[in-house]
């Protein structure tokens, strides 16, 4: 049976991915796509209330191990009651934040070892894999200028240090060469207009022309 397609949003902090996925799913929309909007850490109850344990407090709150064992648990909750059932409804799911950004902030970021995320992200997704993600790159110190202008409690890792930022931008950078059928990196330096226009042609190439 046909499915719905899986999009996600990934990028440092004040990339602009929430904007930029609630343009494409009213763009979509208007297209007559059903359209299922969600986020990471959160997109289902269970999920939400772990959010708060992540985005906010100290950011030596918790170690990178028990951090990223966290982003599993929510992420677990997510795909069984949010993203599963939406995609077998055929709708379009369009998810700011997914596991790349786990294996960005807690691997290349803190320093968890990759080969164990990769082991908790096939036990927990399985097969599951967006349709195609979308990479919102911008120079760090732009990007935590956004994010401060815009602080609203969760800020937990905006708080992080710029050694941080750099190897997680570092990190989203290397995820996306290694899988350029999946990936494709956004200019985010730009205005909200012209970065929207680069989001829907990547939609529009990679999902929506017709097959040759």
């Amino acid at each position: 049976m046909p499915r719905g397609r899986f999009i996600t949003f990934e990028g440092g902090e004040g990339a602009g991915k929430s904007t930029q996925a609630q343009r494409l799913g009213v763009w979509l929309k208007a297209r007559n796509i059903d359209v299922l909007l969600t986020r990471e850490p959160g997109g289902s109850p269970g999920a939400e209330a772990i959010r708060q344990l992540l985005v906010t407090g100290d950011a030596g709150r918790w170690n990178a191990l028990t951090e990223t064992l966290l982003h599993f648990a929510a992420r677990n909750d997510h795909v069984l009651r949010t993203i599963e059932p939406a995609l077998a409804d055929r709708h379009w799911v369009i998810c700011d934040r997914f596991v790349d950004s786990t294996v960005a902030y807690q691997g290349y970021g803190l320093g968890v070892d990759r080969a164990f995320i990769a082991m908790l992200e096939k036990s927990v997704l399985g097969g599951l894999r967006p349709d195609l993600t979308l990479f919102l790159d911008l120079p760090v110190e732009t990007g935590l200028a956004r994010a401060a202008s815009r602080r609203g409690g969760e800020d937990r890792y905006e708080t992080m240090d710029i050694a941080f930022h750099e190897r997680l931008r570092h990190g989203f950078h290397e995820i996306a060469a290694r899988d350029p059928a999946r990936c494709v990196l956004i200019d985010a330096t730009e205005d909200v207009d012209a970065v929207q226009r680069q989001v829907i042609g990547a939609v529009v190439s990679r999902l929506l022309a017709p097959a040759r």
